[in-house]
């Protein structure tokens, strides 16, 4: 028989807890599964998606910055929640006659939703969301699936919408919420209305808005997509505030629940069990 695979694809890729948090889960199920980290840059996905196509074995891939629109094209097949938005964070390979045939997924929107709901966020939030990339186009999705009455986008620029990639705006459209793009000197005071935060910006890229905010809401949930280095600054001047903070590792947590469903199939079980072995495996409370 040959060895099962798995993998995270991104650049950098060394402060991924996704093999941590993969291996457990795999060990909890008894499911005989290798998982890895890979270096992979945005210029060399398409001919590393080529080369495993004639490998045997592979089950599942985790997809991070900055692969997660460029992967996209790279795929068989999307599901629906993929084409909406043009970013996908998982792959998986089913055989056919003919070779694998790779199934772009998006767990990141279940895993934002988790992440926010365990965190106490109500349904219909006065919603933020700070940057405007992949990440923030599953943003808006999850604050679709919370009912949020409109969400405010804050980012330094918004890349245009591009041939199979959503913009925020469109992301808005695509999952029935109305967006309002902002421009990044706002984003303080749009910080301090909002009943809920999500920041999909890269390490220290919301350091200096850290500077600015002033207030919060009582019971706002902050939920900072980067967990490495943690706490973040943001993060430690909204509980400094008063406010609610959702760590990354949350939403890591909760996606990745969802992919390991994905890659074992009909071996998965025992959810609360996969998720308490998950939690133990990266340091943070069971559920």
């Amino acid at each position: 028989m040959v060895p099962r695979r798995a993998a995270v694809l991104g650049h950098p890729i060394g402060h991924s807890k996704s093999p941590l948090l993969h291996r457990a889960a795999y060990a909890h199920l008894g499911f005989e599964c290798s998982y890895e980290a890979i270096d992979v840059r945005e210029a060399e996905a398409a001919e590393f998606v080529a080369s495993l196509r004639g490998q045997a074995g592979w089950t599942g891939l985790s997809v991070t910055m900055p692969l997660k629109a460029v992967m996209v094209t790279q795929m068989d097949e999307v599901r629906p929640l993929v084409q909406a938005l043009g970013v996908l964070n998982t792959v998986t390979f089913s055989r056919t006659d003919s070779g694998p045939r790779l199934t772009g997924h998006n767990t990141d929107v279940p895993g934002i939703v988790g992440a926010l709901r365990h965190a106490g966020t109500r349904r219909r939030p006065r919603a933020v969301v700070l940057g405007a990339g992949g990440t923030a186009c599953a943003a808006v999705a999850a604050l679709a699936e919370l009912d949020a009455d409109g969400v405010d986008v804050c980012a330094r620029r918004f890349p245009e919408a591009a041939a199979g990639r959503a913009g925020v705006r469109e992301a808005g459209l695509a999952t029935g919420v109305t967006v309002r793009p902002r421009p990044w000197e706002e984003a303080a005071a749009a910080c301090s209305a909002a009943d809920v935060v999500i920041c999909t910006l890269p390490p220290h890229g919301a350091d200096g808005l850290a500077e600015e905010i002033s207030a919060v809401r009582p019971d706002a949930v902050l939920l900072d997509a980067a967990y490495d280095p943690w706490p973040s600054r943001l993060a430690s001047a909204w509980s400094g505030l008063g406010g609610t903070v959702a760590p990354g590792i949350e939403m890591l947590l909760y996606q990745a629940v969802e992919q390991v469903k994905l890659f074992t199939a009909d071996a998965f079980s025992d959810e609360p069990g996969v998720i308490n072995a998950m939690c133990d495996a990266v340091g943070i409370p069971r559920r």
